[in-house]
């Protein structure tokens, strides 16, 4: 028999100068994994991690460096009310510095989003309960990149992020 399922879009609340990683696991050890990852794959980097546990007492889970990341990681998973999501507000560093770290924790089954821009988890919710069914993460495109944005591309890479210098 099928049953009726709600879609949502949830905005993420994403502070100034901050990203946000949001994934799905499926452990209640992942908060304590994710906080390791973190602090070992970037020491200068002050985050939140939260996650939203989906069996037993089903509460987020949380913890952080920075009471203001992990806050903020704790309301937007409030909003998400995901089974088994978690999400990761942090700064002073980006994504690509942890992202591999993140992928390797066994308890992590997908990345949904990394990213600084504005942020909507897609929310489907049935009667047993709510998850994730991907993200819209930032703005359609408008066109195709040119020779001035290419060179502009390259420029940024090499010479203001440092990449293949």
């Amino acid at each position: 028999m099928a049953e009726n399922i709600n879609i949502s879009a949830v905005q993420i609340d994403i502070p100034e100068e901050a990203n946000v990683i949001v994934g799905q696991s499926h452990f209640i050890k992942t908060v304590e994994d994710i906080y390791e990852a973190m602090a070992t794959a970037a020491p200068c980097i002050e985050f939140g991690v939260a996650f939203c546990e989906a069996s037993g007492d089903c509460l987020i889970r949380h913890d952080g460096n920075n009471a203001e990341m992990e806050k903020c990681a704790i309301e937007n998973a409030q909003k998400m009310n995901a089974g088994h999501t978690f999400i990761i507000v942090m700064r002073k560093g980006y994504p690509i510095n942890v992202l591999g770290r993140i992928k390797d924790v066994q308890e992590v089954c997908r990345i949904f989003a990394a990213t600084a821009n504005p942020l909507q988890v897609l929310v489907a919710e049935s009667a047993q309960g709510r998850g994730v069914i991907g993200v819209i993460d930032g703005f359609p495109t408008k066109g195709v990149e040119d020779e001035k944005g290419a060179e502009w591309r390259v420029s940024l890479l090499r010479d203001i992020i440092g990449y293949k210098r």
